[in-house]
């Protein structure tokens, strides 16, 4: 495993959507940065997303990061060729065959571990069968958890005290057993097993699979820091007993104005620059829903009148490529005072620009990262997965986030009600606003901002629990021998 004891050799592999791949590019860097041997494995269609970083970094680091391919299969479940990304799939029923084709990796993945006989492997929280690969060949496997402390305690207190059991059927809240904080929820924003599409059965089964491995695998890296949650390391770790390190935000370590304008996709900087250059500081809200998020024609309407009537300058990124459901005359009233952009966006360099006030959020625990280490107040409205518990961590614990008003999780935008118009401007507003409460969240989000600083930073809280988790390892190889 390794011919000396002082170089430790990881490597990394992610679910291949964007939302996983970019922060475990950042984590691979922060091992590479610290003395690693890192390997990064992906297939070649997703080296589009994390070629231009991976190569600025070894061009300018004193260590590098090795990318690693495998063939995806996309032809064996007949998906379209090319599409290697959860984020190209056309349809909701392609993700069924996403997900078998993914598993279809569990070969090409064993033979390379074969090959180059890392010390350890960090894979994704959802590739839980890297867990038997890895221990049939004598590898730890650690688990790269995207989301936070908060979120896991939250679906531990559901699955441990299952408050939804003794529930009347008239009640529509619940509070959280068990937590630091009193959390109460929505009924319908908890996913119900019993009623989730029969086509999501491998979903389903994946999920069963994480939760039987997790334990079993050598421990957590997390996406966060002590500072934001401290009450929920500790809680994390008495309640499951579990080892978990926090190492983020990891994304702290794109410092480069190029890596946070090409991060994940072409380079647009010029086009949002331009535009958000002619705008007062902290006048604009930036509205965007991640790399997987789709909605009605219906619901993208009502967003539009909402913008439109918040009379705050906005920049709103749209998956949707269509342009069917803007409305009559609605670019031309927006001119000057709305940017759309479709598909991709440079996200981080917009959300550390000064013009930016605010941020209209899915609460996918990347971007919720990424608004808070930019010292943003955050507009809440979750989905599906685990964002409806990063919303209450967000409003109800660091208390900077208003939310919209979403309350029914779903995956398909078939399956959510519209939110109206009135609630996304009410929200804008308010995340914009000028009243006492306004001023409090944006003094909380300027603290956190500077918190998440300190944490990466040498000595620092996720620097030190870093150094500690290499120690480890580094420990565990020397016994080997």
């Amino acid at each position: 495993m390794g011919s000396t004891v002082q170089s430790l050799d990881v490597l990394f592999f992610p679910l291949l959507a964007p939302g996983h791949i970019l922060p475990m590019v950042d984590l691979a860097k922060l091992f590479a940065a610290r003395g690693a041997v890192v390997t990064f494995l992906t297939t070649p269609g997703n080296s589009v997303l994390i070629q231009p970083t991976i190569d600025r970094f070894n061009s300018s680091a004193s260590s590098s990061i090795r990318l690693h391919f495998i063939p995806f299969p996309f032809a064996a479940v007949g998906l379209p060729e090319g599409c290697e990304n959860m984020s190209s799939l056309s349809s909701f029923t392609e993700i069924h065959k996403f997900l078998k084709a993914v598993a279809l990796l569990r070969h090409p993945f064993d033979l390379v571990l074969k090959e180059l006989r890392p010390d350890c492997v960090v894979t994704d929280v959802f590739l839980p069968w890297t867990y038997e690969v890895a221990t049939e060949n004598g590898i730890p496997r650690i688990i790269f958890e995207g989301s936070n402390f908060f979120a896991s305690c939250a679906m531990d207190s559901i699955e441990r005290y299952k408050p939804l059991e003794g529930l009347p059927p008239e009640s529509e809240t619940f509070v959280l057993p068990g937590l630091p904080h009193h959390i109460e929820m929505l009924r319908s924003q908890v996913s119900d097993p019993s009623k989730i599409n029969s086509s999501m059965t491998d979903l389903l089964e994946m999920i069963k699979l994480v939760k039987e491995v997790g334990p079993k695998s050598y421990g957590l890296v997390v996406n966060s820091f002590y500072e934001i949650e401290k009450d929920y390391v500790e809680h994390y770790k008495k309640a499951m007993g579990r080892k978990a390190w926090h190492v983020g935000p990891v994304t702290l370590c794109n410092q480069e104005e190029v890596d946070k304008s090409e991060r994940g996709g072409e380079n647009r900087r010029d086009r949002v620059l331009k535009w958000l250059n002619g705008r007062k500081p902290g006048s604009v809200v930036y509205v965007c829903f991640g790399s997987l998020c789709d909605f009605t024609t219906e619901q993208l309407r009502e967003m539009a009148y909402g913008l439109e009537f918040s009379g705050h300058p906005f920049v709103w990124v749209v998956r949707n490529m269509s342009d069917e459901w803007i409305p009559d005359g609605y670019e031309e009233r927006i001119e000057g005072k709305g940017l759309i952009v479709h598909g991709w966006a440079p996200q981080l360099l917009i959300l550390n620009h000064e013009a930016v006030g605010g941020f209209i959020t899915h609460c996918g625990w990347n971007s919720s990262l990424e608004g808070i280490t930019a010292g943003l107040p955050l507009g809440t409205w979750p989905l599906f997965a685990e964002q409806f518990f990063n919303e209450r961590l967000i409003v109800d614990v660091l208390k900077i986030g208003v939310a919209v008003g979403s309350k029914v999780i779903g995956f398909r935008p078939e399956d959510r009600p519209v939110v109206n118009a009135s609630a996304l401007e009410a929200t804008v507003r308010s995340v914009m606003g000028e009243g006492e409460d306004a001023v409090e969240r944006r003094r909380r989000a300027r603290e956190l901002k500077e918190l998440a600083r300190k944490a990466m930073e040498e000595g620092g809280s996720s620097y030190n629990d870093l150094g500690i988790l290499m120690q480890e390892l580094m420990e565990r190889k020397a016994q080997s021998f």
